[in-house]
């Protein structure tokens, strides 16, 4: 009898560990099927050490490119609808490829402005577009300093933000009580440095992304004080595709990406190669590409970033953007610099961009070529030109060209 039961338990004993071997093997396979999703989460903000050489590299290229310009979390990245090609191709040129040059054919066309090229991104991504747009949805924000509030600030006040001067902020270094009465609480005193530094630029860029932010807006453009921003244009362009998309539209000032080093991206390069729009002729956002911004931008954390990299503001923004969101930017040549030979841009084409600007003092004929309202002694930028070219009843505007 005794004998039987230890034989008895010696089967059990067996048939459970034979039990526990199956069951373990099995439990892997439940495991994975069990296991949740896991969703990309964002890229924290990656450590850069840019040299100084790649500063002095950026400038050399930017004072170089002057003679050789011509639902809120859809990303369309660098895709359109084919049957949408002709609603976006008047408004922008996509290069999209970030070791692209700058399309020879778009070089031929910088200075026709609706030209109809978009480039080779047709995919099957859903795009809305021609949303109903209104000039109280855009938060314009004009950069400026102290020593410009009499003489910049005082044109455009004159000429275009007479009529967007609820949409447009003035972001600026000092307390201007003259500047304060004519603004009211669209004057930005940012606190920042007075002097043109790339820690200056940044810390306006910050404040100026932080505002609109608060502002609940749909798209966000930076100009500076020496553009004419023709409103209409703007209009026109931005309605071309939906705020709650990530766009990001405006003009580099050179025909190449920029590089910087990067040591900590998770796909194991040295260096990242990125677009950005120069903030020279401006540049827009839409609210749905500014708030996926907001990890590396918000709050403060646009400087951190900018000092990471040790690039300017606008070269900040394209890192963010390009090299860590991995959004395209949409190249346009409706917008321009005083990096430009604007003397190229003339009559009827001038009214159809959407920013213009002018040469400083020491390139005063660095301007464009519009039908003189004003002569040049009178109006040495051209902007009142443009201004009563395309508002002739504004009280100012002679009745008669000069001639």
């Amino acid at each position: 009898m005794s004998f039987s039961c230890i034989r008895f338990s010696k089967i059990c004993f067996l048939l459970s560990v034979i039990f526990c071997a199956v069951l373990l093997l099995l439990l892997p396979k439940f495991q994975g099927n069990l296991r949740p999703r896991s969703y990309p989460l964002p890229h924290p903000p990656s450590v850069i050490n840019a040299s100084n050489k790649s500063e002095v590299q950026l400038q050399q290229a930017e004072s170089s490119s002057i003679e050789n310009l011509s639902d809120e979390t859809n990303n369309i990245v660098s895709f359109v609808k084919e049957e949408l090609i002709q609603e976006w191709s008047p408004h922008v040129t996509d290069i999209g490829r970030s070791n692209q040059k700058v399309n020879s054919k778009m070089h031929d066309n910088l200075f026709n402005p609706w030209y109809n090229g978009v480039e080779d991104h047709v995919g099957s991504a859903k795009v809305s577009v021609k949303e109903k747009l209104e000039l109280k949805d855009i938060f314009i924000a004009v950069k400026t300093t102290r020593k410009y509030h009499k003489t910049r600030l005082n044109l455009l006040f004159q000429t275009w933000i007479s009529k967007a001067q609820g949409q447009t902020f003035i972001f600026t270094d000092w307390e201007d009580r003259e500047l304060r009465h004519r603004a009211g609480d669209h004057m930005i005193n940012t606190n920042c440095s007075a002097v043109h530094t790339r820690q200056a630029l940044c810390c306006k860029m910050s404040v100026e992304y932080d505002k609109f932010l608060e502002s609940g807006q749909k798209w966000f453009c930076h100009v500076d004080d020496d553009n004419y921003v023709n409103l209409q244009n703007l209009l026109r362009l931005l309605s071309a595709f939906s705020h709650s998309q990530d766009v990001y539209v405006g003009r580099p000032s050179l025909d190449h990406p920029i590089e910087a080093v990067d040591h900590v991206r998770n796909d194991g390069s040295t260096t990242v190669k990125f677009w950005f729009a120069t903030g020279g002729a401006g540049f827009c956002i839409s609210r749905g590409l500014a708030l996926k911004m907001s990890p590396w931008a918000s709050l403060g954390s646009f400087i951190s970033t900018a000092e990471r990299i040790r690039l300017p503001d606008d070269c900040t923004i394209g890192y963010i953007i390009e090299g860590l969101l991995e959004v395209k930017l949409l190249h346009s040549p409706l917008f321009h610099s005083h990096l430009e030979n604007l003397q190229r841009l003339r009559g009827e084409a001038v009214l159809e961009q959407v920013t213009l600007s002018y040469g400083g003092p020491e390139n005063k004929h660095n301007v464009v070529s519009v039908g003189e309202m004003f002569s040049v002694q009178q109006d040495p930028t051209r902007f009142k030109s443009v201004h009563c070219r395309l508002y002739p009843d504004t009280a100012w505007c002679p009745t008669e060209p000069v001639k």
